[in-house]
């Protein structure tokens, strides 16, 4: 069956794509609007609980496996207070010590024995928590995460052993000197809003956590709420099962009542700049970066510029062909551009070969940005563009696991699969004009930041 639903939908792209071109509408007749073509293609099931916790079920013919994904809006995003950073990947660590019925050693050997896939990760807007199992085991796992969700225990020293773990992950990823540059991008483009720190925290806010069981208590009673929860449920399983099982564990899960205060960021005045002297043997570094959109599914600023990312700075483009293939003056080329809450950056990161070309491959990246603020994307390219995006996403959809993943970003953003939908439609609808209206609007240079890394010792590359 999902052989059968991602081949018909390629042929059905392929055969409309033929049609068009032999078929080309009489130019007198109004454009049609484009026929709806479904991307995610999978049914599904929306239930919200009177505590107001969401499940998503997802019947897939991917048989026996079941990928539960839990999604807590709930990220680094959601860290206001000063001097409270990181808290929400802390409590990524802190969900695996235990609970009120079962400790971390006791759970932990019963998803072994079960042969459960078990992790967890967090972002900017969410923290996920997701395992793949065999379906006679599900009424066990609904019930150890009900516990931990509802009645997460832990004591002082359990605290002090996490809060230990996440300051050696941030001294490990700060002696990366592509985690360090990234760091040091954000803090320069955000001054208020709550992006400026990356998931793990500032390092000051780390270094203090050892002294903050009080207030993470208290997180983990404003965050770990009902309404703030979407369970998904994906593979070899029935509707009212799932739901029966869900009522069963969370139906008395206790509703919360508080919204955090984020600050919006504001308007940036003028072109920002950071340099990093690394201490250490490392190619050089130079990240671009220019405000962008939040995601959006219904206005085009966002969707323009992922269909621009993949243009000008994916291993398609021109200046990835220049830079890196032809010129070989660049290792690895680099762009990101996430889908978030909020305004996100759009950056491109570029290591360098030699310190002496930094520069010109900053001026590089700089002409392409600006390129495309005036040139339009030619029409065929951009179709190429768009069949591309969506035939990699099609394809990516091959598990029960990799259903649930991709879908856990989207349920964080919108809390339905049907954005996805209404953003591959929404591609559909760009056309060049809205691409370089976009590129016009947000890269301007106000909106850019520059961070620079280069190393002090002489020596090989990192």
């Amino acid at each position: 069956m999902r052989l059968m639903i991602i081949v018909s939908l390629l042929l059905c792209l392929a055969c409309a794509s033929l049609a068009q071109r032999r078929r080309p509408a009489p130019a007198a007749q109004p454009k049609q609007p484009p026929t709806e073509k479904k991307i995610f293609p999978y049914q599904y099931t929306i239930d919200e609980l009177p505590n107001g916790l969401h499940l998503i079920t997802i019947p897939t013919d991917y048989p026996n496996l079941v990928a539960l994904y839990i999604v807590v809006r709930t990220g680094s995003r959601n860290e206001p207070e000063p001097g409270k950073s990181g808290y929400a990947h802390l409590f990524e660590h802190l969900m695996f010590r235990g609970s009120e019925h079962y400790t971390g050693e006791q759970r932990n050997e019963i998803l072994k024995r079960a042969g459960v896939d078990d992790n967890a990760y967090t972002t900017d807007d969410r923290t996920v928590f997701h395992e793949v199992f065999s379906k006679e085991d599900m009424d066990k796992i609904l019930e150890l995460e009900s516990d931990r969700f509802q009645h997460l225990k832990y004591d002082q020293n359990g605290y002090k052993t996490e809060t230990k773990a996440v300051l050696g992950e941030f001294n490990k990823n700060s002696a990366n000197p592509s985690e360090k540059i990234f760091e040091v991008l954000r803090a320069a483009a955000f001054k208020k809003h709550t992006y400026e720190h990356t998931t793990m925290g500032f390092i000051k806010d780390i270094e203090d956590m050892p002294n903050q069981y009080d207030y993470s208590l208290q997180f983990y009673n404003r965050y770990y709420r009902p309404e703030n929860t979407y369970i998904t449920v994906v593979g070899d399983v029935q509707h009212d099962a799932v739901l029966a099982m869900v009522k069963k564990y969370f139906g008395n899960w206790q509703r919360g009542n508080f919204s955090p205060q984020i600050l919006g960021e504001p308007q940036q005045t003028a072109p920002r700049e950071e340099h990093i002297d690394w201490p250490s043997p490392s190619l050089p570094y130079v990240d671009v970066a220019f405000r962008g959109p939040a995601y959006s599914d219904t206005e085009k600023d966002h969707a323009a510029l992922d269909l621009l990312q993949s243009y000008a700075f994916g291993e398609n483009s021109e200046l990835y062909q220049k830079l890196v293939l032809k010129e070989q003056k660049v290792d690895s080329l680099d762009t990101s551009f996430s889908d978030r809450l909020d305004p996100e950056l759009f950056y491109v990161e570029a290591r360098v070969k030699d310190e002496k070309d930094i520069n010109y491959v900053r001026d590089q990246i700089l002409a392409t940005f600006k390129r495309y603020t005036t040139e339009l994307i030619p029409q065929d390219k951009l179709n190429q563009t768009r069949s591309r995006m969506r035939y990699s996403f099609a394809l990516s959809l091959n598990s029960s696991e990799a259903i649930a993943s991709t879908l856990a970003e989207y349920i964080a953003l919108r809390g339905t699969p049907e954005t996805i939908n209404k953003l591959y439609a929404l591609y559909d609808q760009i056309t060049p004009e809205d691409i370089r209206a976009a590129a016009a609007k947000y890269f301007v240079d106000n909106n850019r930041t520059i961070v620079t890394l280069t190393s002090k010792a002489k020596g090989g590359a990192e």
